[in-house]
């Protein structure tokens, strides 16, 4: 069906804020335009990019079987409750990350499949992620969500720029879609007009709307839309203590506490933190259909985190990707646990005969199979989700020899399940027939 116009959406409203209402069952609130349609929309299909740099570990990435009897190696180990809606990906490559260097030139058209400009140049390709959101404009709030927990990184490494290795979401060849590195904004974006910070919060500016609408919806609506209200507010506290803890991210310090003031935006110093907070926001902003689309970097390719909650703070995530140790195979495993609870949260969001997990296509990805190898030839890539019936799961899928093995081959068939359909994007003009 066609996507509903946001000028017919229904929001909850306060002063200087604009909330969306999540699905439900007694209302509209989606934009249906048929008097005769029944009473709930159809909810849509989202897409979600997560992105782990520098491959994961050689011996544990993997996957056999298929359904309830999916086997999965240690990497994929976070996401064993999902096993029957993952699809494993085997093979699919993208020629042109293959003729740079590695790393920048293995990262920055990861999702568009386009050749890339040397000699510290910037040009690309648009990445599917956004010729996607782009088909959206005016369908809902925020086109998209592009949010990183790890700082772009400027300079040139053999003869590549590294904003390649710092950017996986392009809007057009030559611009890097804005990277929203702190949760406070990136949470004012989905539901401020106006990313601020201001003295009341989301819920407290939004209450009176919300209970006048409360008024007007079935009991099972207005559990639904408490629940969702107490998911804002739990999000709001965690954001409001963040940096708290005084971790530091990214490198070693040579002070036991910093010798600067926390920095007043709020990033937080626990990356495992970080990551759980945007993960909260991508679930809000597909939640209420505030967005459909989002890309989350976990960190760059060529990364400098440190990991001191797992007892990992020996070595930068570059570094440790060179060896398929225990420790890596931690940090590898932290990586898909977002992954996980994304899907966690999402399907206990239910709409309608499916939950909002079915109604969407979560893909994580990496630059290279293995860090060791900066391998290329071949890139990790597993599918959560239902694609709102159109993706199956318990499946491994190997394309290694097969003719048509291209990432972008993949993107097309993502695309037409999210309802875009296009002859042709980066170097495919054919859709995985299998996904």
């Amino acid at each position: 069906m066609p996507a509903p116009d946001l000028s017919r959406r229904m929001f909850l409203r306060g002063v200087g804020v604009t909330m969306a209402l999540p699905w439900l069952e007694s209302r509209n609130v989606w934009g249906v335009e048929s008097p005769s349609a029944r009473p709930s929309s159809e909810p849509p299909v989202r897409v979600g990019v997560l992105f782990a740099g520098n491959g994961f570990h050689g011996k544990e990435w993997w996957a056999k079987g298929k359904g309830r009897d999916l086997e999965l190696g240690g990497v994929l180990a976070p996401l064993a409750d999902f096993r029957e809606r993952l699809t494993f990906i085997r093979g699919l490559y993208n020629e042109e990350a293959l003729k740079g260097n590695i790393h920048s030139s293995q990262t920055g058209n990861l999702l568009s499949g386009a050749p890339l400009a040397a000699g510290g140049e910037i040009r690309s390709g648009t990445s599917f992620d956004q010729l996607l959101a782009q088909s959206h404009a005016g369908s809902t709030k925020v086109p998209s969500l592009v949010l990183g927990c790890e700082q772009p990184n400027p300079a040139v490494h053999k003869n590549y720029s590294m904003l390649y290795s710092s950017h996986i979401s392009w809007s057009s060849p030559t611009s890097p879609t804005p990277l929203e590195l702190f949760p406070a904004l990136a949470f004012d974006r989905l539901f401020k007009d106006e990313a601020a910070k201001g003295d009341k919060s989301v819920l407290d500016a939004v209450l009176s709307d919300a209970e006048d609408f409360r008024r007007e919806v079935s009991v099972s609506d207005r559990r639904k839309l408490d629940e969702y209200l107490e998911s804002v507010r739990e999000v709001e506290r965690r954001i409001a203590g963040a940096g708290e803890r005084g971790e530091l991210q990214g490198w070693k310090p040579t002070l036991d506490r910093p010798n600067i003031p926390r920095p007043a935006d709020g990033i937080p110093q626990d990356i495992s933190e970080h990551m759980r907070l945007m993960c909260d926001i991508v679930v809000l902003g597909f939640q209420t259909d505030t967005t459909r689309v989002t890309t989350l970097k976990l960190n760059n390719d060529h990364s400098s985190l440190r990991f001191p909650e797992l007892g990992v703070d020996y070595m930068i995530h570059h570094l440790l990707s060179h060896s398929d140790t225990p420790d890596w195979l931690k940090v590898n495993q932290l990586f898909t646990a977002q992954l996980a609870y994304i899907a966690r949260k999402l399907d206990s969001i239910q709409e309608g005969e499916r939950t909002a997990l079915d109604n969407s296509m979560l893909m994580m990805c990496s630059s290279m199979l293995t860090g060791a190898t900066h391998d290329a030839n071949q890139l990790p890539v597993v599918l959560v989700g239902g694609g709102g019936g159109k993706l199956a799961g318990g499946r491994v899928l190997d394309y290694l020899g097969s003719e048509n093995r291209k990432m972008c081959s993949l993107f097309l068939s993502l695309l037409d399940k999210a309802g875009l359909h296009v002859d042709a994007f980066g170097d495919s003009t054919e859709p995985l027939a299998e996904v």
